[in-house]
């Protein structure tokens, strides 16, 4: 089955747009936990506008499933990663001053980057995915650059799924299948909700795994964290 990883990005912004330690990010993360959520994932940026460098080292010490840093590889980055020895990293190609993750890489314009990065992060014994879109020649290319999985950027999916459903993932399907033919894991991210989810995952071919924040963080303002994640769930299994 696919497994939920919670991104707790937004709880850290909503923290830290009053200081002090309201909500409890390592709390919150806990509590996913304990509410049924498979991982936690965070997303640290340079000017730590949300998730900042030593809340990643605080959930080190406190995440039991599974843990996952995704960013952009700039030295601050790896040397972060590498001291916390996450359960996966995964790498985005978006510059520090972006909102949100905004596309996938061109795994052949900077293959031999990727390939210098993912060997670091391999030797230390952590498991690497690589943001792609639905583009063939980019699947194929991450496969050359050593990752273990590729994670599917679904803003295109979530934008185009209310008009034409089938259409919409579509691409994503064939994507998922040719990383599979391949040998890669395939996980997948951004703009997934409660609205698109399950279709999703009943199309997309040996999906591992989802990280959801923003969508999922905004239900559960209305529904509650606990109900909201076992409806992600539902979505799920």
């Amino acid at each position: 089955m696919t497994r939920l990883s919670v991104n707790i990005n937004k709880i850290a912004t909503l923290r830290n747009a009053r200081g002090g330690n309201t909500p409890n990010v390592c709390k919150m993360a806990t509590d996913c936990e304990r509410f049924g959520a498979e991982g936690i994932t965070v997303h640290p940026r340079p000017d730590e506008r949300h998730i900042r460098y030593q809340d990643v080292l605080d959930l080190k010490k406190i995440v039991t499933t599974e843990f996952n840093i995704e960013g952009y590889p700039n030295k601050e980055f790896i040397d972060l990663v590498l001291s916390v020895s996450p359960d996966q990293v995964t790498l985005v190609p978006d510059p520090p001053e972006a909102i949100t993750s905004n596309a996938g890489w061109d795994t052949l314009t900077h293959k031999d980057f990727l390939i210098e990065v993912i060997a670091k992060f391999k030797n230390a014994g952590i498991r690497t995915s690589i943001f792609v879109d639905t583009n063939l020649k980019n699947v194929e290319g991450a496969k050359a650059t050593g990752t273990d999985r590729i994670e599917l950027y679904t803003e295109p999916f979530a934008t185009d799924f209310p008009n034409n459903p089938k259409e919409s993932v579509r691409l994503f399907t064939l994507a998922a299948e040719k990383a599979n033919e391949l040998g890669l894991g395939v996980n997948a991210g951004h703009d997934l909700s409660l609205d698109n989810l399950k279709f999703f995952n009943e199309n997309v071919p040996k999906l591992a795994e989802v990280s959801i924040g923003h969508a999922l963080v905004s239900d559960a303002l209305y529904f509650g964290m606990e109900n909201t994640i076992q409806m992600y769930l539902r979505q799920l299994k």
